[in-house]
């Protein structure tokens, strides 16, 4: 030994491991997600109010759910991009996303603006989608494809068309974008079932052959 310590005498210190430590619960991908949940009372409230047909409350119904659909856009991108990922996000926020457009279908076809069967085409496709999610996760993650991504923001127009108080070719045009929103419903969510039941088949075939 030569009593010279080892950075002086040319040796390497092994860097401790970096540790990253769980996102906590209270983390701004999460709390927006709380706001958005908040939103769905407040929104039904502004919608019904008058009678659900006066034209400035159906603004204010429209902005909180313009703001829900904007808050939907961020949290899971920052979740993802800063680490942010919890349990309670990945339960909250696709309820969080279903419990806003579900209540302003609801509503627009409680109020006679949409038919029943456009709200109940629209929520058995994404009540069925996320729960189909929940049950092939253990295998793997379905991503959100590119029409999932046209279907929704299709979905967001039309329906914040229809709780507006439009009248003119305005009115005539979101028909036509809620007949494209449901037909996006339509064909991802069929290519989601697709994508389900070969993973969940990929995943049989695996266990198979590790057994």
């Amino acid at each position: 030994m030569t009593g010279v310590p080892a950075s002086a005498a040319g040796g390497h210190h092994r860097p401790a491991a970096a540790t990253v430590s769980p996102a906590g619960l209270w983390n701004i991908a999460n709390i927006l997600t709380m706001v958005r949940l908040l939103l769905v009372p407040g929104f039904v409230l502004l919608m019904l109010h008058n009678g659900g047909y006066d034209p400035a409350w159906r603004s204010f119904a429209w902005a909180a759910f313009a703001i829900a659909m904007i808050t939907d856009l961020f949290d899971g991108h920052l979740a993802r991009r800063y680490n942010l990922v919890t349990d309670f996000g990945k339960i909250a926020d696709p309820i969080a996303d279903k419990a806003i457009m579900g209540a302003a279908l609801i509503c627009l076809s409680a109020l006679s603006d949409l038919p029943w069967w456009v709200t109940g085409v629209i929520l058995f496709r994404e009540i069925g989608i996320t729960l189909m999610r929940f049950w092939v996760i253990r295998i793997g993650v379905i991503p959100a494809s590119r029409g999932g991504k046209m279907k929704t923001l299709a979905q967001g127009t039309a329906v914040g068309m229809y709780i507006l108080a439009l009248t003119g070719p305005l009115a005539s045009l979101r028909f036509w974008v809620m007949a494209v929103a449901v037909v996006l419903t339509v064909v991802t969510g069929l290519d989601y079932v697709r994508q389900a039941v070969v993973l969940r088949r990929a995943g049989r075939m695996t266990e198979e052959a590790t057994q």
